[in-house]
């Protein structure tokens, strides 16, 4: 089994708060991926394309969203880490995200004609929360617009206001908002600070919290698989890689502001991609004027000659996952199995190893769970009832047949002392 966890990580490698507080950075993520991502996908093949018949084809993913299936940490063996002696352990803690790829936005069900994928939390976090704000970003812009055009028809009034919306090109756009509740959405967004909050994915990677005890321990904060992998949260960690998890804190307790303020998380941003019987993204790209033309109801002859377009974020955690597609029946996959033995080679062994850990053989901290107790491979402190009982009985056991050897050694001893000395008395 370590052997198969070991050849599936090099298999891996190669290839948001409550409603009324939807606080989130209105800055759109720039920043580059995490070096552990980097690493990762470092000589990764991209497979997304196929040749057939001497001419390069793309899978067509225009068809499927994105559904989240379960997040889970797994400790293993790292060469990197070594046991040296700077180093307390030699195990590290790898991140796995398993998500689906479904037909139809059929994200509710999604049980034949889909694929099933793994790959490192951070990518799959880098993407889905750039795609979540984007969406937000477009949200609060319309939004904007669309508050700006029920002023200007509530001034004019009458006829010359139905007239004016009428020659506006985006009056389409607001057909279905609310203005009310979306103005009131945005502006939590924009003041989310002077409210109190703290936006949740600013923290999925790794970083070190301002602040220190009275002993001089630190504190990082970062992403962590939660409720046996069904939610991802925001945890703290007692070293520099997120992952020694200190299950006794809190981290809103150590979220302060500039001022010294405390201040809350909100996980408006991060819930989304972890959103339980719903899609997480649809691959397939609408343009404005698509969407237009399908609301005027003149898009039979437009939408037949328009070249499909799919979402970045279905593009890219596709080419960075580990696939198990063909047990699926997932008809968009790799199909050209000729020219592609690598993904034949390795999806029995992803197959394998996402159902070991949808399982349950792994704790939200990465460690084997063994028979409903606790094993830590690293010399961890804590055992579970069985285990103590068991060695609780061969410890007395042990005592108690150490102690009945002594007495019959001191029995035959004995004797054999008697039989010589009556043997000599009678010699005398």
């Amino acid at each position: 089994m370590k052997l198969s966890l070991t050849l599936l990580a090099a298999a891996v490698g190669s290839a948001a708060a409550a409603k009324k507080n939807p606080f989130a950075p209105k800055v759109t993520r720039k920043n580059a991926k995490s070096a552990y991502a980097a690493k990762l996908m470092r000589g990764a093949k991209t497979l997304r394309k196929l040749e057939q018949n001497g001419e390069e084809q793309e899978v067509d993913l225009s068809g499927y969203s994105i559904k989240f299936e379960k997040c889970q940490f797994v400790k293993q063996y790292d060469e990197e880490e070594g046991g040296g002696e700077e180093n307390d352990t030699i195990l590290s803690t790898k991140r796995f995200v398993i998500f689906r790829m479904c037909p139809d936005s059929s994200c509710g069900s999604c049980n034949y004609n889909y694929g099933e994928y793994i790959v490192d939390m951070a990518t799959y976090l880098e993407a889905t929360i750039g795609y979540k704000e984007e969406l937000q970003e477009q949200y609060c812009e319309t939004c904007n617009q669309c508050v700006e055009m029920a002023a200007e028809n509530n001034q004019n009034n009458g006829d010359n206001g139905d007239d004016n919306q009428e020659e506006n090109e985006d009056a389409w756009k607001c057909q279905n908002v609310d203005t009310d509740t979306c103005y009131s959405e945005c502006q939590n967004i924009e003041n989310m600070e002077e409210n109190g909050y703290v936006d949740a994915s600013e923290f999925i990677e790794c970083q070190q919290l301002d602040y220190e005890d009275n002993y001089g321990n630190q504190y990082w904060a970062g992403a962590m698989c939660a409720s046996s992998g069904s939610r991802i949260k925001i945890g703290i960690f007692t070293d520099e890689e997120c992952s020694n998890y200190d299950e006794s804190l809190e981290v809103e307790n150590y979220m302060k502001n500039d001022n010294g303020y405390s201040m809350k998380l909100s996980y408006h941003l991060l819930k989304q991609t972890f959103a339980e019987g719903e899609c997480v993204a649809t691959c397939l790209v609408e343009d404005e004027e698509a969407q237009n033309n399908q609301n005027d109801n003149n898009n039979n002859n437009n939408n037949q000659n328009q070249e499909v377009e799919v979402a970045e974020v279905c593009e890219e955690l596709y080419e960075a996952a580990g696939k198990c597609e063909s047990s699926h029946g997932f008809e968009s996959g790799i199909v050209d199995y000729e020219n592609y033995d690598n993904q034949i080679r390795n999806e029995e062994l992803v197959c394998d190893f996402i159902s070991s850990l949808k399982a349950g053989h792994y704790d939200q901290t990465g460690e084997i769970v063994v028979s409903g107790g606790r094993t830590t491979l690293g010399g961890g402190e804590s055992t579970s009832g069985g285990q103590k009982f068991a060695l609780t009985f061969f410890i007395l056991g042990s005592v108690g047949l150490a102690g009945y050897a002594a007495m019959l050694h001191s029995q035959l001893t004995k004797g054999a002392k008697a039989d010589l000395s009556r043997q000599g008395g009678a010699m005398a």
